[in-house]
């Protein structure tokens, strides 16, 4: 069982997020913005998994994944967006930590990504 922060403003695609990965056994909290998640992350204990949108108020997904990224280089994220433009300005943050997923995304996406972040 992996710890896992979803950051998502969109209440529907966020609790989808939620359920796809408590259905595999995860322990998942959820915000609905990168503030929310930085603070989350902050606050302890360590999350084995960020799972968030790019386009979100406050702090979008991807000034959280550099936060993220900047406080522990190896954090697993995964990035969501709908939006070419978006996707593009996160291509940078690609590693073998860090993956991009376009939305609209499947449950099975999210549990397959998470899968193979997590080993």
């Amino acid at each position: 069982m992996a710890r896992i922060l979803v950051a998502e403003d969109d209440q529907f695609t966020r609790e989808m997020v939620e359920r796809a990965l408590v259905g595999d056994g995860h322990e998942v909290a959820a915000t609905a913005d990168g503030s929310e998640a930085l603070a989350a992350f902050d606050a302890g204990p360590a999350f084995d998994l960020i799972v968030t949108d790019v386009e979100m108020p406050n702090m979008n997904g991807i000034a959280l994944a550099q936060a993220l990224i900047a406080k522990q280089a190896d954090q697993r994220i995964i990035i969501m967006s709908g939006l070419a433009d978006e996707l593009a300005s996160a291509r940078d943050l690609i590693s073998a930590t860090v993956r991009l997923i376009t939305k609209p995304v499947t449950l099975e996406q999210i549990k397959n990504e998470a899968s193979a972040l997590l080993g």
